[in-house]
C-alpha cells in the first residue's frame, strides 16, 4: 500500500494532526511516516493559506448561496479561472539576506 521509503509530511500545527485518533493510526504503522510541522506564528510558510485568504478575500466574503451546490459552483469557478492564467508563486524572503525570518525562525 504505502511505498517502502518513509513518507515525510509537512503540517501546520492545526490540532487534528497531533489528535489521539491520529496517534493511534500512526501506531498502526510505524516508521512509515515522519510530521514535519511549520513553526507556530509562520503561515506565510504555508503557500495553501495564502491561496484560502485570497479566495475568501475574492469570492467568498459577503456573499449568500442558495445550496452547498451553489457554494461548489462559486469555488470551482474561482479555480478553474485561476488555472487558465497561472501565476508565480513570488517566495518575498531571501534566506540569505536574514537573520531572522518572520514567524520567530531563526537561521
Amino acid at each position: 500500500m504505502f511505498p517502502e521509503e518513509k513518507i515525510r509530511i509537512i503540517l501546520d500545527n492545526l490540532k487534528i494532526h497531533t489528535s489521539e485518533e491520529t496517534q493511534e493510526y500512526l501506531a498502526t504503522v510505524p516508521d512509515k511516516f515522519e510530521f514535519v510541522f511549520t513553526p507556530k506564528h509562520a503561515s506565510w510558510l504555508n503557500i495553501i493559506e495564502s491561496f484560502f485568504s485570497k479566495m475568501v478575500r475574492g469570492v467568498l466574503r459577503g456573499i449568500r448561496v442558495d445550496s452547498l451546490n451553489e457554494l461548489k459552483e462559486r469555488i470551482s469557478k474561482y479555480i478553474n479561472q485561476l488555472s487558465e492564467k497561472p501565476v508565480l508563486f513570488t517566495w518575498r524572503y531571501k534566506m540569505e539576506e536574514r537573520d531572522e525570518m518572520p514567524g520567530g525562525i531563526t537561521i
